[in-house]
């Protein structure tokens, strides 16, 4: 190929495709048509330079004005304060709304499984020394479950449990698909609250018990309960996928459980500044206690309002069509 002679032959229709890429406003209908026919045109030539005489200048040149025009012809999208807003006053509370039932199915569920645990080793305290030994239970009523919110600086404290419940928030929401792996670890949690809640009461430490857990502990949970609840819809997504195909259903649910992963980010790392800040402060025990009902009731209320208005509206938690890919067409 003689470069010099193929630039020259197509230069008007470069320069024609980089004067519609640069024009301002909105191209007309013709415009529009005719830079996709120069996009694709060029596209050809830059293919056939690459080929045949790899000159690194012309194909730089190219390259950036084929970039260029794609992004004129297809559109950006970039995120705004707006978008951010949106988020968490329609898409999140939306989800959060939507899935209700199966979150405020497992809170329930777990809150009676654990209480019914907690009375169990109550009533049957021989079992502790198959958990630890007597001196181990007695450095725990004393010191270890009170030093446990102390141990650290505030700040790097709270961070500490933002990571770790946002990891079992993650775990609840990717493994939900699977059923099984969820179930596990809510009993794991439930299990191990549980059973410390019962060797608290059991020594006449149960003041101290919820006086330090429920501060934190009513959004933390809720939290971890709302994760467990998604992950189980998409489970259920998978067993009965409704009018939809199977895939079709799991690809919706798991969009929305994005979605609610991400909102519970900031539940979470509210839950941990209360229990960094909050529960060990010198606060009397009623008004720790105070704050975290107060945390409960703003969440649950931000959910059956925001979200109740927004699923009215039509919105489900998913994202916008336009970021939701195309589907396959299904043969009926």
């Amino acid at each position: 190929m003689d470069l010099d002679a193929y630039v020259a032959a197509h230069t008007h229709e470069w320069s024609r495709l980089e004067q519609l890429v640069g024009q301002r406003g909105k191209l007309q209908g013709a415009q529009a048509d005719e830079l996709l026919d120069l996009y694709q045109r060029t596209a050809t030539h830059l293919s056939e330079i690459r080929s045949t005489a790899p000159e690194p200048s012309v194909v730089a040149y190219l390259s950036s004005m084929l970039a260029r025009a794609r992004s004129r012809a297809v559109g950006t999208r970039s995120t705004s304060w707006s978008d951010f807003g949106r988020f968490f006053v329609v898409t999140f509370p939306a989800a959060l709304y939507r899935t209700r039932r199966w979150w405020l199915t497992t809170m329930a569920i777990n809150v009676v499984v654990g209480f019914a645990i907690g009375w169990w080793f109550v009533v049957n305290p021989q079992f502790e020394s198959a958990l630890a030994s007597p001196a181990e239970i007695q450095q725990l009523v004393t010191h270890d479950f009170a030093d446990y919110y102390s141990e650290y600086a505030a700040g790097s404290f709270a961070l500490k449990v933002w990571t770790n419940n946002a990891w079992v928030t993650a775990l609840c929401i990717s493994f939900g698909v699977l059923g099984l792996p969820v179930l596990w670890l809510l009993w794991n949690n439930i299990l191990n609250v549980s059973v410390i809640g019962a060797i608290m009461w059991r020594y006449d430490r149960a003041d101290l018990f919820f006086g330090l857990i429920l501060p934190h502990g009513l959004l933390e949970l809720t939290a971890v309960f709302v994760a467990a609840g998604v992950g189980l819809r998409m489970f259920w997504a998978w067993i009965e996928p409704g009018p939809q195909t199977r895939m079709t259903a799991i690809a919706r649910e798991g969009r929305a459980a994005m979605s609610v992963a991400l909102g519970l980010v900031v539940v979470l790392f509210i839950s941990g500044v209360i229990e960094a800040f909050v529960t060990p402060s010198p606060l009397p025990t009623w008004a720790r206690i105070g704050i975290g009902i107060l945390a409960e009731a703003v969440f649950l209320t931000y959910v059956f309002t925001l979200g109740r208005y927004a699923v009215r509206r039509g919105e489900t938690g998913d994202v916008a069509a336009v970021d939701q890919g195309d589907t396959a067409p299904v043969v009926g």
